[in-house]
């Protein structure tokens, strides 16, 4: 768990074994004892790699954990924490003489070592993203563990070591200080444990910025006797006020933090003078409502600085801070920082989280039920991300808690958070694209696993890939488990999806091309073909050829007769019954023109009472299309001029011999039977179809009918009963 030096042992005699005891009953003291008894023998001779001595960092460890009132469990896994180093089998052994709490939480502790080269690296990073994932590690601190006391420990043992730092100047204390600056600090205050973060900021800032620290302490220095007066003055005044108001208040002058003073001076770029909280008092009452009486106080008091208000009780921070904050003027013109806030609030704003480990006076048991810690962790989780270099970072940041994310390493130290449940399939999307679709196997921890394994917190995730290839469609099936996420699944479709088109486009391209030989015109050239046909790229024309979208008749009349209707003519048919509609030309009247040879359009099947318009063509008379149509809308936009009215004729509405052929497509679920009944239904609405045609693909059946009905209000009828036929998605009118 440790590094570990043999040298020779520092005189740690001494230990104030009474504040160390300080809550606990006889039985507890006794195992704490022993704990210090073991301790002594195990540690004795061995430094840490910082150079501290083993049992001199575990008195500190355990002394600062009472000093946050953590039960004796924590204080006993404090003096134990490494134990894993000197005894082979540690957990049978303390679980038997101190108990499964105690052997829980060194093992957590041992676990949480394991992250060291990963926040040691972090910490040191400059890459936006890189920097980020020091966020990602103050959470995966917190959700690696099942007890919040582990992560309290790891916040304990790094104050002290900052602590030996302050009279030793080992060389590794720059570095230690920037890590416990950027995960350390604002992981105490994520949890709102004040009393570790302030420490735990002065001393890294110390170390990091001498100069500026020393400076900063001089000036406080300085003014030291003139402030101490002010405060005596200024806490004399107010205990009066609040004394004839008839509340009983503690008022005490607020220690002043020296990193706290330096952010200000930066953040608002102001001079040490312009600080508001050199000069501070708190004020500590028994209940909220005398919070704010107070407040009224002291405004009355010194002139409020109305820009310097923050109103925490009703609006707590993201750790449940609560407590009110004003400035004042005082008669000198200088600032004074007033703090109000309730006994209760002062105990969670300095322990935080640790405040629910205490115990209830003059008992033996927690004050809080597992289940209640559980709960207020998952509020303190409420993140206020701080990292503003990447919005796709902060977002999922936002998202993320810690009942639905879990935290992954790759082999190269990477942490990666992703939904609970997620597989590699779901990690190798989470790191690239083209790392998912070449996945073939995975390792987690250094061992061989299915891809269908879900991944559990701080696993370590190593990706088998091959040279080329994709992704397997049974990867898609939710019965099979190998995708929990979104993103991978997107990308998987996305891939067959281009793939299909990849397919339809050489199809395409081959159709085409032979149907230009076969027309002698191999060298004609393909942008201009497709612009006959209606298309705006080759590409476009290739796809929708493979489709059978464009038949050999439309190419063919494009490459003879560049000018004619040869978009008209693209949808092939397979006839299973001979047409009754026979000629049109009775059908349809030419507005202000004799009788003139007309056809109804293939390509959109007008059928009355449809609207129509008539295009003239090149030898086969007018082409009547609806003017909804999108190939008579292309004809239109290329030559108007061959536009001409038309119109319904008497006898598109008389007898049984005035039918017309129109197109239906249906699309549904594939299934044995689904012809059948979608022909029943046209069966009995006595609709006689002339053409079919049917695809099937992916497990979808898409089909195409062609009818001969009267008029529209048959086609409408056919469509509703059509889509109430099980298993169909969509009918519509082609």
């Amino acid at each position: 768990m440790v590094s570990v030096t043999h040298a020779v042992s520092r005189d740690d005699s001494g230990l104030p074994v009474e504040l160390l005891t300080e809550g606990l009953d006889a039985a507890e003291r006794a195992q704490l004892e022993a704990a210090l008894e073991l301790a002594g023998d195990l540690y004795a001779g061995h430094d840490l790699g910082t150079g501290e001595s083993m049992l001199r960092h575990a008195h500190g460890m355990a002394l600062i954990c009472a000093s946050l009132r953590l039960d004796a469990a924590t204080r006993i896994a404090a003096l134990l924490f490494a134990v894993n180093e000197f005894l082979d089998d540690p957990g049978p052994r303390l679980e038997r003489e101190f108990g499964k709490p105690v052997a829980d939480l060194v093992e957590g502790l041992h676990k949480l070592h394991g992250l060291r080269p990963l926040t040691r690296m972090t910490a040191n990073a400059t890459a936006p993203e890189i920097r980020a994932q020091t966020e990602v590690l103050r959470k995966m601190l917190l959700a690696m563990v099942a007890d919040i006391r582990v992560v309290l420990l790891r916040l304990a043992s790094r104050t002290q070591t900052l602590r030996y730092f302050t009279d030793h100047d080992e060389a590794q204390r720059t570095e230690v200080a920037r890590e416990s600056m950027s995960i350390y600090a604002p992981l105490a205050n994520r949890l709102g444990v004040w009393q570790l973060k302030w420490e735990l900021e002065d001393l890294s800032f110390r170390f990091l910025e001498p100069q500026t620290y020393k400076r900063i302490a001089k000036m406080l220095d300085e003014r030291r006797s003139e402030r101490e007066a002010f405060i005596q003055n200024a806490i004399e005044r107010l205990h009066s006020e609040l004394a004839a108001a008839g509340i009983h208040g503690e008022i005490q002058g607020r220690p002043k933090h020296i990193y706290s003073i330096y952010n200000k001076m930066r953040g608002k770029k102001v001079d040490f003078s312009q600080v508001y909280d050199i000069r501070a008092l708190r004020v500590l009452v028994d209940r909220v409502e005398d919070c704010y009486t107070v407040l009224d106080i002291v405004n009355r008091l010194w002139q409020p600085i109305p820009a310097e208000y923050d109103d925490y009780i009703s609006r707590p921070k993201g750790n449940n801070y609560q407590s009110l904050h004003t400035a004042l003027l005082a008669e000198d013109g200088r600032s004074l920082e007033v703090q109000i806030r309730t006994h209760d609030m002062h105990r969670h704003a300095e322990l935080g989280v640790a405040a629910h480990w205490r115990y209830k006076e003059g008992s033996g048991h927690a004050a809080s039920a597992y289940d209640e810690k559980i709960a207020l962790l998952r509020s303190l989780l409420s993140w206020r991300d701080e990292v503003a270099d990447s919005a796709e970072w902060v977002e999922q940041f936002r998202r993320a808690s810690l009942d639905d994310t879990i935290y992954l390493l790759t082999p190269q130290g990477r942490v990666i958070d992703l939904t609970r449940g997620a597989t590699p399939i779901d990690f190798a999307y989470r790191l690239h694209t083209e790392l998912g679709h070449r996945c073939r196997g995975a390792k987690v921890d250094g061992h061989l696993v299915p891809l269908n394994t879900q991944l559990e917190n701080g696993q370590t995730v190593e990706i088998t890939t091959v040279k080329e290839g994709g992704p397997s469609r049974d990867w898609l099936n939710p019965q099979l488990g190998f995708i929990a996420t979104s993103r991978a699944r997107t990308k998987i479709k996305a891939w067959f999806g281009q793939q299909e088109e990849a397919e339809l486009l050489a199809r395409g391209r081959s159709f085409v091309t032979r149907e230009m030989q076969r027309e002698g015109q191999a060298q004609a050239k393909i942008d201009d073909l497709a612009e006959r046909l209606g298309f705006k790229s080759a590409e476009a024309m290739f796809v929708a050829a493979g489709r059978g979208e464009v038949g050999p008749r439309a190419v063919q009349t494009a490459l003879r007769e560049p000018d004619s209707e040869a978009i008209a003519e693209t949808q092939p048919e397979i006839v299973v019954g001979r047409s009754r509609s026979g000629d049109s030309s009775d059908k349809v009247l030419v507005v202000g023109v004799g009788k003139l040879m007309t056809s109804l359009s293939r390509c959109c099947k007008p059928a009355p009472p449809d609207a129509i318009q008539g295009f003239v063509t090149r030898g086969r008379g007018v082409s009547i299309h609806r003017v909804d149509c999108p190939d008579f809308q292309r004809l239109v936009a290329r030559h108007p001029e061959r536009v001409v009215e038309v119109a319904w004729g008497g006898d598109a509405f008389k007898g049984a011999q005035a039918v017309f052929p129109v197109d239906i497509e249906v699309e549904a679920s594939d299934r044995q039977g689904l012809l059948r009944d979608i022909s029943e239904v046209l069966s009995r609405e006595k609709l006689n179809v002339t053409a079919v045609n049917t695809l099937t693909k992916k497990g979808k059946a898409y089909m195409r009918f062609t009818l001969e009905i009267t008029g529209v209000a048959q086609i409408q009828r056919a469509v509703a009963l059509i889509s109430e036929v099980r298993d169909v998605i969509r009918a519509r009118r082609r």
